[in-house]
């Protein structure tokens, strides 16, 4: 247990020492967050969120891209220590590379996206036909990105169950596939979505992951624990500079990467009914989001004020440390419930 803590300590001073240049390079190439029109996924205008988040202007973008680097480093320099110094590192699952290949294949393939999304919008590149990358096409790319990381799941792993506590266990069989697809597509997005306020998303995740860590070791997935762990420590060094008021914001390199790796994790660990729970803060961002969609485009007028819920928030009054504060305690309750159902 102590290595993986020594891995998590090194991560976090890795990030922490790397930081600083990270962001003064951020700001010579001008990777800075500017005043734009956001749109739904209607295309329709949303000033409240402009009004309420344009003083964010300026801020480096792509704090993600910093995480991801040296996490995927540090779990390789791991990883061969263990071989070298001839550490035997247990593993749910005989396909012992595979569970590595997935997890990594996702954490870097929705990296690379949301590299392309930021700097898309960082330079403008959505105002041009051939270099702008529309929702849709956004969309689309995830969910081939999701069904590689699925089929891996589903053939090389074997992974074809989900348990209901108190229900039993269900062979969901090549159904598998797409109800894989579909959860990390949705994490993706909910992550990126609950990206809105200072230290918001990160904190979250970070809560996330400590439960994960924890059911990680408990059933003896090696693996799959130390790369939580040395992601932990990226992350945390990360949040330090990302609370209120922010030096430098993740990014959509980090949100659809840090979403989608999350959900597949929880599926690795074959914790799939847990994982909503333990991502709770997701859930709920993500479902006001789609709510308030679908009632503007059957209904023709709002659900809500505004969407997602720490958007209604902030736009009732709340002062931004306040909601993340308080999202923070709600997401420590959802990954206690997550945590219990997961030891049923």
């Amino acid at each position: 247990m102590s290595a993986y803590l020594f891995a998590t300590f090194v991560a976090f001073i890795l990030n922490f020492a790397l930081i600083f240049p990270f962001i003064h390079l951020l700001y010579r190439i001008k990777m800075q967050r500017r005043v734009q029109t956001t749109k739904d996924a209607f295309n329709n205008t949303t000033p409240i969120f402009d009004r309420l988040h344009n003083h964010k202007q300026g801020t480096p973008v792509g704090g993600g891209i910093l995480v991801i680097v040296t996490t995927v480093l540090l779990y390789a320099a791991f990883l061969i220590a263990a071989f070298i110094f001839k550490k035997p590192m247990q593993a749910n699952y005989p396909a012992f590379g595979s569970e590595i290949k997935i997890i990594l294949f996702t954490f870097i393939g929705f990296a690379l996206l949301g590299v392309y999304d930021d700097l898309s919008k960082m330079f403008r590149w959505e105002q041009t036909h051939f270099f702008g990358l529309r929702l849709r096409h956004k969309l689309i790319l995830e969910t081939i990105l999701a069904l590689v990381a699925s089929y891996w799941l589903f053939m090389e792993l074997k992974i074809d169950i989900m348990h209901v506590p108190f229900f039993g266990v269900y062979n969901l069989g090549w159904w598998y596939i797409p109800f894989a697809t579909f959860v990390i597509v949705a994490f993706s997005n909910a992550v990126n979505i609950t990206d809105g306020l200072d230290g918001l998303s990160s904190g979250v995740l970070m809560i996330a992951l400590v439960a994960y860590w924890a059911i990680a070791r408990s059933i003896i997935d090696m693996p799959t624990a130390l790369f939580v762990g040395i992601w932990l420590g990226g992350l945390v060094a990360f949040l330090y500079f990302n609370i209120y008021p922010a030096r430098i914001m993740l990014g959509d390199s980090g949100a659809l990467s840090f979403g989608a790796t999350f959900a597949v994790i929880g599926l690795v660990l074959g914790k799939a009914f847990a994982l909503p729970m333990i991502g709770g803060v997701f859930v709920l961002e993500i479902t006001t989001s789609l709510l308030q969609l679908l009632s503007k485009k059957f209904r023709k007028k709002k659900l809500f004020k505004v969407a997602p819920f720490h958007l209604y928030l902030q736009n009732r009054g709340w002062e931004e440390p306040k909601i993340v504060m308080r999202l923070w305690l709600l997401a420590i309750l959802f990954a206690l419930c997550g945590l219990m159902v997961a030891f049923m």
